[in-house]
């Protein structure tokens, strides 16, 4: 789970994701932000995982982390 944090300043709302530098959106609509912000996170940690798996090869092993 992420935190949006969400700001009107008209006429746009403008919103970023917490925990996740470089996810941000403009959108008119809160609506439309929230999706927009929802697509851009999608494809950020897409991203952030294939260049992980890229860079550590053939031999590794995963875990799962909570905090």
């Amino acid at each position: 789970m992420f935190t949006a944090i969400l700001k009107k300043s008209d006429p746009w709302w403008i919103g970023w994701i917490e925990e996740v530098p470089g996810v941000n959106c403009q959108e008119k609509t809160k609506e439309k932000l929230i999706e927009s912000l929802k697509v851009t996170l999608k494809e950020a940690l897409e991203i952030n995982r294939n260049e992980a798996l890229k860079e550590a090869g053939d031999d590794f092993e995963t875990e799962l982390i909570a905090v």
